[in-house]
């Protein structure tokens, strides 16, 4: 069971004037946050829900740095379906913006390891509504990372999170 907020509507967007925001982490946000992060902007964006739903990202293992560059498989693997982050990509440091973490209604990490290390590393997350990408789409397991396996372990992983994101979307626009 994921921590925080729980029942059906735990995702849906609530009404109200302010936008919803969700922070999607990663270990490095060099890679799996930053392709859920820009997946699921088109998404909203196809949908008309962009102006409703912030999406950030950021990574949180202690090796986590502001302003690494993001990794050229991830940047290779986007802009082969038509998402082009440019050269000059950059990483965000949680550690760094703690400010992301207390503005979002919602945060969803790649894997339930993850999910723990919020928990413990960042006090404010035990006020969140936190789950795995997976649980937030109805599933189990992680987002493996692809960290140094190759461009096509990346386009695998692209993939696979390209697959949940319609349902995250549904969800975040309470449409499940």
């Amino acid at each position: 069971m994921p921590h925080g907020k729980s029942g059906a509507r735990a995702g849906a967007a609530p009404r109200g004037a302010r936008s919803r925001r969700v922070l999607i982490i990663c270990a490095a946000n060099t890679a799996r946050s930053i392709m859920a992060e820009h997946m699921l902007r088109r998404e909203l964006g196809a949908r008309g829900g962009d102006g409703r739903i912030e999406i950030r990202s950021a990574g949180i293992a202690p090796y986590a740095r502001d302003g690494a560059l993001v990794s050229l498989d991830t940047r290779m693997t986007l802009k082969s379906i038509g998402i082009d982050l440019g050269e000059e990509a950059t990483s965000t440091d949680l550690k760094r913006h703690p400010e992301l973490l207390e503005a979002a209604d919602v945060v969803i990490a790649m894997t339930v390891q993850q999910e723990r290390d919020l928990l413990e590393r960042f006090p404010a997350a035990a006020a969140r509504a936190v789950f795995t990408l997976r649980a937030f789409a109805g599933e189990a397991g992680d987002i493996d990372d692809p960290f140094e396996q190759g461009h096509e372990v990346f386009d695998l992983c692209r993939d696979e999170i390209g697959r949940l994101v319609p349902r995250v979307v549904d969800r975040l626009l309470g449409q499940e």
